[in-house]
């Protein structure tokens, strides 16, 4: 407990209570600009943060991420275009409920639920850092193989109703992860001889083509009506009425708990913690049909577990050292110029630190919730900006936030070119959000796979030696056969009927 007091009167410090304001509002800022996600934002205050005090420097690297993070959901929600990546698993759901006219249930349920699940993974890292860590330690390529196989499995979730467009669509975003050097041979693999495709398809600049431009083409293909629809949600109170909060009580607590979890697996990060935790509430969804078109599920799972999984990604980093995420990444940076070095002697040494960071965590999500509503209604201003003003500037943010990855213009290339596949696309009913989830995974799914393969000597068999990975193997092969097993078994029981009834 002492420690506790201790780490709290580093905090109420006034230059560390003003840092976290600035960088709250350089998060919310950064956030809301398409391509620029809330690890860009943290790696932009970066020379800020070396000539900060240690508690201030970490202050702002919580604070900007946690704030970046939310507001990603702003755009996604008034323009369908997502302003970081772990806003794309709902940004449909968000955007239709909005064009609605339910900004509350959409961007309100967003803002509540991601300060909840900050606080929910913030406390769960306070009292079972050291469970969560030995959990985290045990993953070795083996069960990092069959947990990403199992989020590609979740594109049957994610598809729609039609199962076979999604799985194209998921094929589509598998091709585009292996384009690249061989992750064993170092081959040139779909190049076609161009050098800037060795190191691969930028996320970034995928996501921005997928989301941000095909939906500046959809709404060119209108330009010059009337864009009434697109501003049907910007009246109305920016909270959800307090009964469809507790509604997806089961939902936030899920998204929390999986969001802590998946956060704390060194490299899963919040993106696959918010696709996790979406296809995983569309499972328990009430309303099943409703994810994609609308969702209040989904946005509250979902929103829910990228926050916590910032909190999540500290457990590796703090006990062991080992970033849970490029955020995290510059966090181990930090604290070694600052002179303290994270492991499990941190916990004895500097625990003042250790509780200030709780703190940080705890403070930064309470202050979201204020702040969110500001932010939403700037954003609910800014959208009601003429469409010709409006959309030229958009398009201006996302390609200098593409740029802004790699400082590459080919990056603009691959933005144009996914932004005019995903348009085809979408005019002919195949969803985007399984090729997103393909690329994510793709990569995590064959390196891993590789790995594993040449650590087991090619013997299948050590897939499934280890307690975590046979879990995750058997539970991956009962979702891959299961529906199989199901349909045989229902033609098999429809044949019997007749003839036992004759």
């Amino acid at each position: 407990m002492t420690a506790f007091f201790d780490g709290l009167t580093l905090v109420m410090q006034a230059d560390v209570l003003v840092t976290i304001l600035i960088s709250a509002a350089f998060g919310l800022f950064v956030g809301m600009v398409p391509g620029l996600s809330a690890t860009m934002a943290v790696a932009l205050l970066v020379p800020v943060a070396f000539t900060l005090s240690p508690v201030a420097a970490l202050a702002t690297i919580i604070t900007c991420s946690a704030m970046a993070m939310f507001a990603g959901d702003i755009p996604a929600a008034f323009l369908r275009i997502p302003g970081t990546p772990a806003s794309a698993a709902y940004t449909y759901d968000m955007n239709d409920l909005v064009r609605s006219g339910r900004l509350g249930d959409a961007l309100g349920m967003s803002l509540l639920c991601s300060a909840t699940g900050g606080i929910l993974g913030a406390v769960i890292l306070m009292f079972g850092a050291p469970l969560l860590a030995d959990f985290a330690i045990n993953f070795s390529s083996y069960e990092y193989f069959w947990l990403a196989l199992l989020g590609l499995s979740c594109a049957t979730l994610v598809a729609g109703d039609d199962a076979l467009k999604g799985w194209l669509s998921l094929t589509i975003g598998l091709f585009l992860s292996v384009i690249g050097l061989d992750f064993v041979t170092g081959i040139q693999r779909y190049t076609f001889g161009v050098t800037n495709l060795q190191a691969g398809i930028g996320f970034i600049s995928v996501m921005i083509g997928a989301f941000a431009l095909s939906e500046l083409f959809r709404k060119a293909t209108g330009f010059g009506e009337k864009q009434a629809e697109a501003r049907l949600g910007i009246s109305g109170a920016p909270l959800p009425r307090m009964r469809t909060l507790w509604d997806q009580r089961n939902h936030i607590a899920r998204g929390g708990v999986i969001g802590t979890l998946i956060g704390a697996l060194p490299g899963a990060g919040a993106d696959i913690a918010a696709w996790v935790a979406y296809a995983v509430s569309k499972r328990f969804a009430k309303e099943p049909e409703r994810f994609g078109r609308g969702s209040v599920e989904a946005v509250a799972g979902a929103a829910t577990a990228n926050n916590a999984a910032l909190s999540g990604s500290y457990v590796p980093t703090l006990v062991f050292g080992i970033p849970g995420d490029s955020i995290t990444a510059i966090v181990v940076g930090v604290l070694i110029l600052k002179g303290i070095q994270p492991g499990p002697l941190v916990f004895v040494n500097s625990a003042d630190m250790v509780n200030a960071i709780y703190i940080v965590f705890l403070l930064a999500n309470i202050l979201l919730v204020p702040l969110g509503i500001a932010a939403i209604y700037l954003g609910r201003t800014v959208i009601s900006i003429r469409d010709a003003i409006l959309y030229p500037v958009i398009l201006l943010l996302c390609l200098y936030g593409a740029y802004a990855v790699s400082n590459n213009t080919f990056e603009l290339w691959i933005v144009l070119a996914t932004g005019i596949l995903v348009w085809i696309m979408q005019e002919n009913n195949y969803p985007a959000a399984p090729l997103i989830l393909g690329l994510v995974l793709g990569q995590v799914v064959e390196q891993n796979f590789m790995s594993s393969l040449i650590k087991a000597d090619g013997n299948i068999i050590n897939f499934f030696n280890r307690p975590i990975a046979g879990v995750l193997g058997v539970l991956t092969l009962v979702v891959w056969f299961y529906p199989l097993m199901a349909g045989t078994i229902r033609r098999v029981r429809g044949t019997a009927g007749p003839t036992d009834q004759t």
